[in-house]
């Protein structure tokens, strides 16, 4: 498989704020420092909520391509992420992302094959695998 590259500009906008664009997608996500830092700001999504963000919506995208291979009948995903920031040896790192994944299925006879679709997803999160944070999931399977 050939090499693929996403483009994705920032630009500053004023204090602590600025706008990210790419030019392969319509809309723009306004980014700033968290309110944690100094000058930081409420309500703005950060760098930090975004790292957060890609390992978590990687699980849910590799899980739906999974999911559909494996044939697994479910009727909801959702995950709620929580990204740990520390500072360890004098430098910030998101040091884990914590998972929690709830699949609804409709047949408690599919629980064991949607457990075996979360664990394979989390393995194969092509983002979990770039990132030196510690990843843990804990999966929760519903029956509806």
């Amino acid at each position: 498989m050939e090499a693929h590259y996403y483009t994705v500009d920032v630009e500053w906008k004023d204090n602590r704020k600025g706008e990210m664009s790419s030019p392969e997608l319509s809309q723009n996500i306004e980014v700033a420092t968290p309110p944690q830092f100094p000058k930081g700001i409420e309500g703005i999504w950060s760098p930090e909520h975004l790292f957060t963000a890609a390992v978590s919506s990687c699980l849910m995208t590799t899980f739906l391509a999974i999911a559909e291979n494996s044939k697994l009948e479910f009727s909801d995903f959702q995950c709620k992420s929580k990204g740990k920031l520390e500072q360890v040896e004098g430098k910030f790192l998101m040091t884990e992302v914590i998972l929690e994944p709830v699949v609804t299925i409709k047949n408690e006879s599919e629980r064991e094959k949607a457990e075996r679709v979360l664990q394979k997803s989390e393995a194969n999160c092509l983002i979990s695998n770039s990132v030196k944070s510690k990843i843990t999931m804990i999966p929760q399977i519903k029956v509806m």
